[in-house]
């Protein structure tokens, strides 16, 4: 066998048994998920902190999920940075609405870093009554018992809990290309990770216990680096800690999404994952399936089969471990679910090149920008952020 196709068939063979084994690890921790959960220590108060900014698609009905949680010592603080905010009004309808649960609203610009998010969450800190303390994204769907898993989670050895969100409803194909990325791809990597120890912090869901993180210098400690998830799991891993992650059972509904908003979106997370583990990022190259595509190619002839053949099923092979995920975990399936995930795998070593390249991003009516090596700068623009 020419030592070409013996190197590509190799490649495909590791990539493919990596690929299998992180939907095995995923399927695994959606059926985890489904089992009830045993209460999550019900004796400790916790507190709700929902930064809001402009309201999306679906976002009073996320917003009204915080109305409904089960844990029976809790309390919602919504944080917005100016009384502007178009999400401001129906905070306060749906404050008005359950008067039987402590909610409320605060609001101010408190600049401790170059994150708008972080700013945002300050004063939802430091106006949180109880020592545990979960930040979520305001587009998030919580379920009842989201408090009770988000704590569930919490072990001896944890100092923050996360979870990646589930992208549903999505409104379009190219909200179905966001799915794509979101479910059977980064939701599958970091839950694999996570069984290996090397669970990584998202920001769409952080649960932190007060002197843990008082310890490792507070909130604002999370502005040491440009997203304030990957300072959390940073400073966690520095105190000898893990990040764990609870879930997949967070929703996220997406609504319309236009390639722009796709591509921009995951090219500001890229940018990030890019400056903070450079490592890690360099690998992202080799995840999807068009490397692997591509060297079946090659490989065809040590399965005696034509090129065109050979690619089709090693296609068929990782989309139908992709589905097998989506339905197991209860995650959107469609028709259009094979053609998404293929453009995504197209589209990751696109946005990968230009992540090395590009310094800045817009994010909520800010550009954020950095110089190779420098700080970086805020400034506020009239420009409609990217969410």
């Amino acid at each position: 066998m020419p030592t070409t196709v013996s190197a590509a068939l190799a490649f495909v063979l590791v990539a493919t048994t990596v690929h299998l084994f992180s939907i095995g690890v995923a399927m695994w921790r959606c059926h985890r998920s489904k089992s009830p959960t045993s209460g999550g220590r019900p004796a400790v108060g916790i507190a709700l902190v929902r930064t809001i900014r402009d309201l999306g698609a679906h976002e009073e009905e996320t917003l009204r999920s915080s109305f409904n949680l089960t844990h029976p010592h809790h309390e919602v603080i919504f944080c917005a940075a100016s009384d502007s905010d178009p999400a401001v009004a129906t905070v306060r309808k749906l404050i008005a609405e359950y008067p039987h649960v402590q909610a409320r609203l605060l609001i101010g610009d408190d600049r401790i870093s170059a994150n708008p998010k972080l700013n945002n969450m300050l004063k939802g800190w430091q106006d949180a009554k109880y020592d545990w303390i979960v930040f979520a994204d305001s587009n998030l769907m919580l379920p009842p018992d989201y408090l009770e898993q988000v704590l569930t989670a919490w072990t001896s050895d944890t100092g923050a809990v996360c979870a990646p969100p589930i992208g549903s409803a999505p409104a379009g194909f190219w909200a179905e290309v966001e799915c794509a990325f979101l479910n059977t791809y980064q939701a599958r990597w970091q839950y694999a990770a996570d069984s290996l120890g090397l669970g990584f912090a998202q920001g769409k869901t952080m649960l932190f216990r007060r002197d843990v993180l008082e310890n490792q210098g507070g909130i604002a400690a999370l502005g040491s680096e440009l997203a304030e998830d990957a300072a959390t799991t940073k400073i966690v891993r520095n105190a000898g800690l893990r990040i764990r992650l609870a879930g997949p059972s967070f929703f996220q509904p997406l609504g319309q999404r236009s390639a722009g908003n796709v591509f921009a979106r995951q090219l500001r997370w890229a940018q990030l994952r890019r400056l903070t583990f450079p490592g890690w990022f360099a690998l992202e190259l080799l995840t999807g399936s068009a490397a692997p595509l591509l060297a079946m190619i090659v490989a065809a002839p040590a399965f005696g089969l034509p090129p065109v053949i050979a690619v089709a099923a090693l296609a068929a092979l990782w989309f139908g471990g992709e589905a097998l995920l989506a339905r197991t975990g209860g995650w959107h399936l469609s028709w259009r679910a094979p053609v998404s995930w293929l453009l995504r795998d197209l589209l990751i070593p696109v946005i990968w090149l230009r992540a090395w390249t590009a310094h800045g991003y817009q994010w909520g009516g800010h550009k954020v920008a950095w110089q190779p090596g420098g700080s970086a700068s805020m400034t506020t623009e009239s420009a409609v952020g990217i969410r």
